[in-house]
């Protein structure tokens, strides 16, 4: 793999257009550790004909003496990607902060009309939740994140075939930290209307069946979907070979005047305590180990001119835990930098303002 991936890097870099971007987020987060988030990242990409290659590297700067000592950050520290090699350096503590630096993203490939193949660090995207995505056991996002979509990169090769204008096949094989295999497959089809899809994953932990469903409701304009996983796991301190199911369910609606309007909820045939989501912090399955057994969320999103908009989440589960809540306002002055607003809540609050600045 990594030979096939050398070539497909530098034999392309030599004869490729070359696109680059270099963005710079600043987060300053204000809640019981007040401190500052910064994230230099550089994003390369090249192509030439059908080859593509593309590298995102970070450079992360967290600054705030509280917080870097706090339980909160240790625990932080000890998540690492499920990678054979490391993708980021130690941690350099220089007093008040601390700082790393990271590789996001390193794979390139090939692609046309009818195949794409696609080797190395990367994100492998299953599943139509907006919220909660329970077959995807590679990238899954963690809506409680100010950014959820920033997740850990996998060690993969990934093929799909286009077998018709309404059909897909997608076949994945990536190695993990302890050398071990994990192995995917994903057929996509439409079937009177609805667009249906079938994923299979094995690995040496855990074994996963699942569906996706999403179609129009009609001539309403509403777009439901729907998203299950049948998940059989050994975990630790959890009796072994742990089975459960869950599924999502969600629609998508966009009034006339601009708004949108997003609705999603999750069964889960079981539920984990914090100690057993603690003790498997590392495990594949961890974003599908929830403290309930029912969440439901919505969102509004409104786009209030060509420089702002807004949104809202809320979610909760209907138990002894605070719900979740979270409203953002994004001013964008031009090309080149963009403002967030934000808040969270749950236990407490979470303010936050970032910066992004692109160039």
């Amino acid at each position: 793999m990594k030979s096939l991936l050398s070539i497909l890097l530098f034999g392309s870099i030599l004869f490729a257009d070359v696109d680059y971007k270099i963005e710079n987020s600043n987060i300053q987060v204000n809640e019981a550790y007040s401190y500052n988030y910064n994230r230099l990242r550089l994003n390369l990409n090249y192509a030439e004909d059908q080859y593509f290659t593309t590298m995102i590297a970070d450079g992360v700067n967290y600054y705030g003496k509280s917080y870097i000592d706090s339980t909160e950050f240790a625990l932080f520290k000890t998540i690492k990607s499920d990678t054979p090699v490391s993708t980021q350096t130690n941690f350099k503590d220089y007093g008040k902060g601390e700082t790393y630096a990271k590789l996001y993203r390193l794979y390139g490939g090939y692609e046309d009309n009818k195949n794409r193949l696609s080797i190395g660090l990367q994100n492998i995207t299953m599943g139509v939740g907006r919220f909660w995505n329970p077959t995807n056991l590679f990238n899954p996002k963690n809506i409680y994140a100010i950014e959820p979509d920033e997740t850990f990169g996998v060690t993969a090769m990934s093929y799909t075939r286009h077998m018709s204008d309404a059909s897909d096949l997608s076949l994945i094989g990536s190695i993990r930290d302890d050398k071990s295999f994990k192995y995917a497959a994903r057929f996509k089809s439409f079937l009177e209307q609805v667009e249906v899809g079938i994923n299979l994953l094995v690995s040496d932990q855990t074994k996963m069946v699942g569906y996706e469903l999403e179609a129009n409701l009609f001539d309403t304009g509403v777009e439901v979907r729907s998203e299950g996983a049948y998940i059989s796991s050994k975990l630790n301190f959890v009796p072994k070979d742990t089975e459960f199911y869950q599924a999502v369910f969600g629609a998508d609606y966009g009034f006339v005047n601009g708004v949108n309007l997003t609705v999603e909820s999750l069964y889960s045939s079981k539920e984990f305590n914090d100690v057993q989501i603690l003790s498997n912090l590392n495990s594949e399955i961890i974003q599908n180990m929830t403290n309930s057994k029912f969440y439901a969320g919505a969102s509004l999103s409104y786009t209030f001119n060509i420089f702002l908009d807004g949104s809202i989440l809320y979610i909760d589960s209907f138990d002894s835990y605070d719900p979740f809540s979270s409203a953002t306002l994004t001013y964008t002055l031009n090309d080149y930098n963009s403002f967030i607003i934000g808040v969270m809540a749950q236990d407490d609050e979470t303010y936050y303002l970032k910066w992004q600045l692109s160039f």
